[in-house]
């Protein structure tokens, strides 16, 4: 594995520790020669792309194409568009790149609207050929990951979080390995529900939290964990119906973007929490709560589709 970032491993925490950066070793940079382990050299496997996201991307797949390495590249889920042609060809030339983006939704706060990401899950989903996955815990990160390395076939595009989200109680929910299908149920206790709730990222924390208040009021809530479309429609048609009945039409979704795309899992009865307008500059809570991304409003709109 060989890779970095447009310059932004403070931020992306894609350095491969104690591995040494890719230098020329008779002009090691000052960022380099300040790192904690690892020497810098030829046989570095840390690479410092710059602030040059297309660039970085070419690079990517150029090793992808040599062979020999499982190359990544990384930066804020926002500058994905300075490299969508890079992340398209990966998808076209079937190379199994890894894109790691972070700060992947309003949530990344005070740097505004320039920098939050709105339309980029679903411009990205829309590529054919690619892999797009949203984990929603430390857990699901971990087999996003599994996935991303075994599929050398295609390039899988993971969506990370700046926020702290919590990791969830496997004992409490089912295997984050759900991921690894594309959307899984977590609560399977829970039989003949009234209601489904699917989210990913995280946003699946808001739908785990509602699921309490509205079991008090009576209401039999199934939670979707959803991480990846494409995995998802490519299982067999009955693990398809067992995770969302057709019988149960009554439907939300929650996630950080464009709401363009959930008819597809919610139906024509059902509702979708999202954001179909550019963001603003404020600290991450506050801004989650001004759009809507609170249990309190899930419980809300969930209500009124009863």
């Amino acid at each position: 594995m060989a890779g970095g970032s447009a310059d932004l491993d403070p931020s992306t925490f894609t350095w491969l520790k104690e591995q040494g950066d890719f230098q020329n070793p008779a002009r090691p940079s000052a960022e380099a020669q300040g790192r904690v382990g690892g020497a810098w050299g030829y046989e570095g496997r840390n690479i410092h792309f710059g602030v040059r996201e297309h660039a970085m991307g070419a690079a990517v797949n150029g090793m992808a194409l040599h062979g020999g390495f499982i190359p990544y590249g990384s930066t804020f889920l926002i500058f994905s568009d300075y490299m969508r042609p890079s992340v398209r060809l990966s998808a076209l030339s079937r190379l199994g790149a890894i894109w790691v983006y972070t700060h992947d939704s309003v949530a990344l706060g005070e740097d505004g609207p320039t920098h939050q990401s709105i339309e980029h899950y679903m411009a990205l989903r829309a590529i054919p050929d690619a892999l797009f996955i949203r984990p929603a815990d430390a857990n699901e990160t971990a087999h996003a990951w599994r996935v991303a390395i075994e599929n050398r076939h295609r390039p899988t595009i993971l969506a990370l979080t700046r926020q702290n989200v919590p990791t969830l109680d496997r004992k409490r929910f089912s295997s984050a390995e759900g991921l690894r299908r594309g959307a899984y149920v977590m609560n399977p206790s829970v039989d003949d529900p009234d209601v489904l709730l699917l989210a990913t990222g995280s946003e699946v924390q808001l739908i785990v939290a509602a699921e309490k208040t509205l079991a008090e009021k009576g209401i039999r809530t199934r939670l979707v964990s959803m991480p990846c479309w494409e995995l998802f429609e490519e299982q067999p048609a009955d693990y398809r119906e067992a995770v969302l009945p057709r019988a149960v039409t009554r439907r939300l979704s929650v996630e950080s973007g464009v709401t363009l795309g959930w008819q597809k899992w919610v139906g024509e009865r059902g509702r979708s929490i999202g954001i179909d307008r550019f963001g603003a500059s404020a600290p991450g809570p506050r801004l989650m709560k001004e759009f809507g991304f609170t249990a309190e409003h899930v419980v809300t709109e969930t209500l009124a589709m009863m």
